[in-house]
Protein backbone atom coordinates (compact mmCIF):
# COMPACT_ATOMS: atom_id res chain seq x y z
CA UNK A 1 0.00 0.00 0.00
CA UNK A 2 1.30 3.33 -0.90
CA UNK A 3 1.05 6.18 1.75
CA UNK A 4 1.61 9.76 1.52
CA UNK A 5 3.45 11.21 4.12
CA UNK A 6 2.98 15.00 4.26
CA UNK A 7 5.95 16.54 6.23
CA UNK A 8 7.70 13.05 5.54
CA UNK A 9 11.00 15.27 5.89
CA UNK A 10 10.52 16.63 8.85
CA UNK A 11 11.97 15.09 12.02
CA UNK A 12 8.66 13.00 13.17
CA UNK A 13 7.40 12.30 9.44
CA UNK A 14 11.07 10.85 8.47
CA UNK A 15 11.30 8.54 11.25
CA UNK A 16 7.82 7.22 10.09
CA UNK A 17 8.48 7.01 6.39
CA UNK A 18 11.29 4.77 7.54
CA UNK A 19 8.83 3.03 9.70
CA UNK A 20 6.29 2.29 7.34
CA UNK A 21 8.69 1.37 4.46
CA UNK A 22 9.94 -1.15 7.24
CA UNK A 23 6.50 -2.60 7.89
CA UNK A 24 5.64 -3.48 4.18
CA UNK A 25 4.14 0.07 3.48
CA UNK A 26 5.43 2.18 0.54
CA UNK A 27 5.59 5.60 2.17
CA UNK A 28 5.43 8.70 -0.63
CA UNK A 29 7.02 11.92 0.71
CA UNK A 30 5.59 14.87 -0.05
CA UNK A 31 7.81 18.17 1.63
CA UNK A 32 8.32 21.64 0.76
CA UNK A 33 11.57 22.10 2.61
CA UNK A 34 10.73 24.81 4.45
CA UNK A 35 11.62 23.25 7.97
CA UNK A 36 12.26 19.79 6.65
CA UNK A 37 15.56 17.75 5.39
CA UNK A 38 16.44 16.43 1.97
CA UNK A 39 19.06 13.80 3.48
CA UNK A 40 16.51 12.55 5.15
CA UNK A 41 14.07 11.79 2.71
CA UNK A 42 16.06 8.07 1.81
CA UNK A 43 12.56 5.23 1.88
CA UNK A 44 9.89 5.90 -0.89
CA UNK A 45 9.79 8.34 -3.58
CA UNK A 46 10.00 11.98 -2.75
CA UNK A 47 7.55 14.33 -3.95
CA UNK A 48 8.91 18.40 -3.64
CA UNK A 49 5.77 20.95 -3.50
CA UNK A 50 3.57 22.94 -1.12
CA UNK A 51 0.70 21.59 0.79
CA UNK A 52 -1.22 24.63 -0.41
CA UNK A 53 -0.93 23.86 -4.07
CA UNK A 54 -3.63 21.66 -4.20
CA UNK A 55 -3.36 20.36 -8.43
CA UNK A 56 0.04 19.46 -6.48
CA UNK A 57 -1.51 17.12 -4.05
CA UNK A 58 -4.20 15.86 -6.37
CA UNK A 59 -1.77 14.69 -8.91
CA UNK A 60 0.54 12.85 -6.34
CA UNK A 61 -2.23 11.27 -5.13
CA UNK A 62 -3.48 10.18 -8.55
CA UNK A 63 0.12 9.51 -9.70
CA UNK A 64 1.59 7.48 -6.94
CA UNK A 65 -1.60 5.52 -6.29
CA UNK A 66 -2.15 6.74 -2.94
CA UNK A 67 -4.25 4.91 -0.70
CA UNK A 68 -3.96 6.67 2.62
CA UNK A 69 -2.20 10.11 4.16
CA UNK A 70 -0.31 10.55 7.59
CA UNK A 71 -0.08 14.18 7.84
CA UNK A 72 2.60 15.78 9.04
CA UNK A 73 2.92 18.69 7.36
CA UNK A 74 2.29 21.53 9.79
CA UNK A 75 3.97 24.94 11.93
CA UNK A 76 4.63 23.51 15.44
CA UNK A 77 6.10 26.17 17.36
CA UNK A 78 3.86 27.51 20.23
CA UNK A 79 5.74 30.53 20.87
CA UNK A 80 5.57 31.80 16.75
CA UNK A 81 1.80 31.05 17.10
CA UNK A 82 1.61 33.71 19.58
CA UNK A 83 3.13 35.76 17.25
CA UNK A 84 1.78 34.51 13.91
CA UNK A 85 -1.53 33.38 14.18
CA UNK A 86 -2.29 34.01 10.64
CA UNK A 87 0.39 32.13 9.25
CA UNK A 88 -0.52 28.86 11.79
CA UNK A 89 -4.17 29.20 10.92
CA UNK A 90 -3.13 29.20 6.84
CA UNK A 91 -0.76 26.17 7.30
CA UNK A 92 -1.99 24.36 9.67
CA UNK A 93 -5.96 24.84 9.46
CA UNK A 94 -5.96 26.13 5.30
CA UNK A 95 -4.36 24.00 4.23
CA UNK A 96 -5.33 20.42 5.78
CA UNK A 97 -8.92 21.19 4.50
CA UNK A 98 -7.33 21.16 1.24
CA UNK A 99 -5.59 18.15 1.55
CA UNK A 100 -9.08 16.83 2.50
CA UNK A 101 -11.04 18.03 -0.09
CA UNK A 102 -8.15 16.11 -2.35
CA UNK A 103 -8.82 13.10 -0.53
CA UNK A 104 -11.76 12.55 -0.50
CA UNK A 105 -12.55 13.55 -4.43
CA UNK A 106 -9.60 10.96 -4.96
CA UNK A 107 -11.49 7.99 -3.09
CA UNK A 108 -8.86 8.28 -0.35
CA UNK A 109 -10.89 7.95 3.09
CA UNK A 110 -7.95 6.95 5.82
CA UNK A 111 -5.99 9.95 7.54
CA UNK A 112 -3.63 9.57 10.83
CA UNK A 113 -3.32 13.10 11.99
CA UNK A 114 -0.35 14.52 13.89
CA UNK A 115 -1.97 16.11 16.65
CA UNK A 116 -0.70 17.22 20.14
CA UNK A 117 -1.23 17.52 23.94
CA UNK A 118 -1.31 21.42 23.76
CA UNK A 119 -5.44 21.02 22.60
CA UNK A 120 -5.22 20.40 26.32
CA UNK A 121 -4.02 23.90 27.30
CA UNK A 122 -3.33 24.04 31.00
CA UNK A 123 -5.13 21.11 32.20
CA UNK A 124 -7.12 19.91 35.28
CA UNK A 125 -4.79 16.99 36.51
CA UNK A 126 -1.85 14.63 35.76
CA UNK A 127 -1.88 12.13 33.30
CA UNK A 128 -4.21 13.26 31.22
CA UNK A 129 -6.48 11.28 29.15
CA UNK A 130 -8.05 11.77 26.41
CA UNK A 131 -11.64 12.81 28.31
CA UNK A 132 -9.83 15.69 29.65
CA UNK A 133 -11.47 18.59 28.19
CA UNK A 134 -9.55 20.58 25.82
CA UNK A 135 -9.09 24.52 26.18
CA UNK A 136 -6.02 25.20 23.92
CA UNK A 137 -4.21 28.81 25.38
CA UNK A 138 -2.34 29.63 22.30
CA UNK A 139 -2.97 29.15 18.27
CA UNK A 140 -0.85 26.24 17.66
CA UNK A 141 -2.81 24.01 20.04
CA UNK A 142 -5.94 25.78 18.44
CA UNK A 143 -5.45 25.14 14.67
CA UNK A 144 -4.72 21.23 15.90
CA UNK A 145 -8.07 21.56 18.04
CA UNK A 146 -9.85 22.48 14.70
CA UNK A 147 -8.93 20.42 12.50
CA UNK A 148 -9.36 17.46 14.98
CA UNK A 149 -13.11 18.25 14.87
CA UNK A 150 -12.93 18.77 11.14
CA UNK A 151 -12.25 15.17 11.45
CA UNK A 152 -14.69 13.52 12.93
CA UNK A 153 -17.41 15.66 11.11
CA UNK A 154 -15.97 14.72 7.91
CA UNK A 155 -16.24 10.96 9.66
CA UNK A 156 -19.95 11.07 9.95
CA UNK A 157 -20.61 12.67 6.53
CA UNK A 158 -17.88 11.52 4.20
CA UNK A 159 -16.93 8.10 5.87
CA UNK A 160 -13.38 9.44 6.38
CA UNK A 161 -11.21 7.02 8.76
CA UNK A 162 -9.09 9.01 10.61
CA UNK A 163 -7.08 8.64 13.96
CA UNK A 164 -5.85 11.84 15.68
CA UNK A 165 -2.38 11.11 18.14
CA UNK A 166 -1.97 13.40 20.78
CA UNK A 167 1.83 13.44 21.31
CA UNK A 168 3.55 14.40 24.40
CA UNK A 169 7.12 15.57 23.95
CA UNK A 170 8.71 14.04 21.26
CA UNK A 171 12.60 13.60 21.51
CA UNK A 172 15.16 11.10 21.02
CA UNK A 173 17.05 9.97 17.33
CA UNK A 174 17.26 7.19 15.10
CA UNK A 175 18.93 3.66 17.13
CA UNK A 176 20.69 3.55 13.70
CA UNK A 177 21.91 7.07 13.56
CA UNK A 178 20.48 7.74 10.33
CA UNK A 179 17.92 10.26 11.76
CA UNK A 180 17.23 12.75 14.32
CA UNK A 181 16.10 16.22 15.50
CA UNK A 182 18.06 19.14 13.44
CA UNK A 183 16.02 22.61 14.23
CA UNK A 184 17.81 25.79 14.02
CA UNK A 185 16.84 27.48 16.25
CA UNK A 186 16.47 24.83 18.10
CA UNK A 187 13.29 25.09 20.87
CA UNK A 188 13.34 21.71 22.35
CA UNK A 189 14.51 21.07 25.80
CA UNK A 190 16.74 17.60 25.01
CA UNK A 191 18.42 18.80 22.18
CA UNK A 192 19.34 22.46 23.48
CA UNK A 193 20.64 20.62 26.67
CA UNK A 194 22.87 18.47 24.33
CA UNK A 195 23.93 21.67 23.09
CA UNK A 196 24.72 23.26 26.16
CA UNK A 197 27.48 20.57 26.78
CA UNK A 198 28.74 20.60 23.71
CA UNK A 199 29.80 23.86 24.35
CA UNK A 200 27.53 25.06 21.32
CA UNK A 201 25.09 27.56 23.52
CA UNK A 202 27.00 29.55 26.34
CA UNK A 203 24.21 28.05 28.99
CA UNK A 204 20.70 26.73 29.21
CA UNK A 205 18.10 28.56 30.34
CA UNK A 206 15.95 26.99 32.61
CA UNK A 207 12.06 28.79 32.02
CA UNK A 208 10.95 28.64 35.87
CA UNK A 209 12.21 27.41 38.95
CA UNK A 210 9.85 27.93 41.56
CA UNK A 211 7.45 25.69 40.19
CA UNK A 212 5.37 23.40 42.83
CA UNK A 213 7.12 19.95 41.61
CA UNK A 214 9.79 18.57 43.73
CA UNK A 215 12.84 20.58 42.51
CA UNK A 216 11.33 23.52 41.18
CA UNK A 217 11.36 22.99 37.17
CA UNK A 218 9.08 21.96 34.52
CA UNK A 219 7.90 18.28 34.64
CA UNK A 220 6.91 16.62 31.35
CA UNK A 221 6.46 13.59 29.63
CA UNK A 222 9.07 12.51 26.96
CA UNK A 223 8.83 9.80 24.35
CA UNK A 224 10.96 8.54 21.73
CA UNK A 225 10.77 9.80 18.54
CA UNK A 226 11.33 5.36 17.09
CA UNK A 227 8.12 4.76 19.51
CA UNK A 228 5.86 7.62 17.90
CA UNK A 229 6.44 6.15 14.47
CA UNK A 230 5.39 2.67 15.16
CA UNK A 231 2.67 4.65 16.66
CA UNK A 232 1.90 5.67 13.46
CA UNK A 233 1.97 2.43 11.47
CA UNK A 234 0.02 0.92 14.54
CA UNK A 235 -2.71 3.51 13.99
CA UNK A 236 -3.06 2.80 9.90
CA UNK A 237 -3.32 -0.53 10.11
CA UNK A 238 -6.15 -0.18 12.97
CA UNK A 239 -7.96 1.65 10.35
CA UNK A 240 -7.55 -0.13 7.67
CA UNK A 241 -8.84 -3.20 9.39
CA UNK A 242 -11.98 -1.14 10.14
CA UNK A 243 -11.22 -0.08 13.71
CA UNK A 244 -13.09 3.06 15.65
CA UNK A 245 -11.43 6.12 14.49
CA UNK A 246 -10.48 8.32 17.16
CA UNK A 247 -8.07 10.54 19.44
CA UNK A 248 -4.73 8.43 21.14
CA UNK A 249 -2.53 10.11 23.69
CA UNK A 250 1.12 9.41 23.47
CA UNK A 251 3.28 9.19 26.18
CA UNK A 252 4.92 7.14 28.63
CA UNK A 253 2.97 8.55 31.72
CA UNK A 254 6.13 8.97 33.65
CA UNK A 255 7.54 13.07 33.64
CA UNK A 256 10.87 13.86 34.29
CA UNK A 257 11.75 17.73 35.72
CA UNK A 258 14.52 20.41 33.77
CA UNK A 259 17.00 19.41 36.15
CA UNK A 260 16.00 15.23 35.77
CA UNK A 261 17.31 16.00 31.92
CA UNK A 262 20.11 17.91 32.83
CA UNK A 263 21.66 15.39 34.87
CA UNK A 264 20.58 12.75 32.38
CA UNK A 265 22.87 14.77 29.54
CA UNK A 266 25.51 15.60 31.91
CA UNK A 267 25.38 11.57 32.93
CA UNK A 268 25.67 10.77 28.90
CA UNK A 269 28.01 12.70 27.77
CA UNK A 270 30.22 12.94 30.85
CA UNK A 271 30.24 17.12 31.04
CA UNK A 272 28.82 19.83 32.76
CA UNK A 273 26.01 21.78 31.72
CA UNK A 274 26.15 25.37 32.19
CA UNK A 275 22.25 26.86 33.40
CA UNK A 276 20.79 29.95 33.72
CA UNK A 277 17.69 30.69 35.48
CA UNK A 278 14.84 32.81 33.32
CA UNK A 279 11.53 33.47 34.19
CA UNK A 280 8.45 31.26 33.65
CA UNK A 281 6.81 31.50 30.18
CA UNK A 282 2.90 32.08 30.11
CA UNK A 283 0.94 29.25 29.43
CA UNK A 284 3.66 26.56 30.51
CA UNK A 285 1.96 24.39 33.24
CA UNK A 286 4.28 22.74 36.04
CA UNK A 287 3.69 19.05 34.80
CA UNK A 288 2.39 17.41 31.42
CA UNK A 289 2.30 13.86 31.49
CA UNK A 290 -0.10 11.49 29.38
CA UNK A 291 -2.36 8.40 30.06
CA UNK A 292 -2.07 6.46 27.11
CA UNK A 293 -4.12 3.39 28.29
CA UNK A 294 -6.44 3.76 25.36
CA UNK A 295 -3.39 3.47 22.78
CA UNK A 296 -2.19 0.65 23.98
CA UNK A 297 -6.10 -1.50 24.87
CA UNK A 298 -7.06 0.05 21.09
CA UNK A 299 -3.86 0.01 19.09
CA UNK A 300 -2.02 -2.39 20.59
CA UNK A 301 1.12 0.05 21.52
CA UNK A 302 4.01 -0.15 24.28
CA UNK A 303 6.58 2.33 24.33
CA UNK A 304 9.80 0.51 24.04
CA UNK A 305 12.60 3.11 23.61
CA UNK A 306 11.27 5.62 25.79
CA UNK A 307 13.39 5.49 28.91
CA UNK A 308 15.10 9.06 29.60
CA UNK A 309 18.56 7.31 29.41
CA UNK A 310 17.79 5.79 25.85
CA UNK A 311 16.06 9.21 24.71
CA UNK A 312 19.62 10.94 25.76
CA UNK A 313 21.58 8.61 24.83
CA UNK A 314 20.41 8.25 20.96
CA UNK A 315 20.15 11.88 20.64
CA UNK A 316 23.63 12.71 22.76
CA UNK A 317 24.87 10.17 19.58
CA UNK A 318 22.86 11.85 16.70
CA UNK A 319 24.35 15.45 17.89
CA UNK A 320 27.94 14.46 18.00
CA UNK A 321 27.90 12.87 14.73
CA UNK A 322 25.94 15.79 13.20
CA UNK A 323 28.74 18.29 14.40
CA UNK A 324 30.95 16.04 13.11
CA UNK A 325 29.15 16.48 9.88
CA UNK A 326 29.41 20.29 10.00
CA UNK A 327 25.55 20.19 9.84
CA UNK A 328 25.75 22.75 13.52
CA UNK A 329 28.06 25.44 13.36
CA UNK A 330 30.70 24.06 15.86
CA UNK A 331 32.54 27.06 17.96
CA UNK A 332 35.33 25.64 19.23
CA UNK A 333 37.63 22.62 18.17
CA UNK A 334 37.03 21.73 21.91
CA UNK A 335 33.55 21.05 21.43
CA UNK A 336 34.39 18.24 19.08
CA UNK A 337 37.11 17.03 21.55
CA UNK A 338 34.55 16.81 24.46
CA UNK A 339 32.24 14.61 22.35
CA UNK A 340 35.29 12.46 21.75
CA UNK A 341 36.47 12.34 24.83
CA UNK A 342 35.90 8.85 26.79
CA UNK A 343 32.39 8.73 28.76
CA UNK A 344 32.48 8.45 32.99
Amino acid sequence: MRVLVTGGAGYIGSQTAKCLDRSGFEPIVLDDFRTGHRWAVRWGPLIEGDLAERETVREAIHAMGVEAVVHFAADAYVGDSMRMPREYFRNNVVNTLGLLDVMLDAGVRTIVFSSTCATYGVPDHAPISEAHPQRPVNPYGESKLFVERVLRWYGEAYGLRWCALRYFNAAGADSEGELGEDHEPEPHLIPSVIRAALGLRAALEIYGTDYPTPDGTAIRDYIHVEDLAQAHVLALRHLLDDGEPGPFNLGTGTGFSVHEVIRAVERVSGNRVPVHPAPRRPGDPPALTADAGLAGRILGWRPQRSSLENIVRTAWAWDVARAKDDRVAVPSEEAVAWADAPRQ
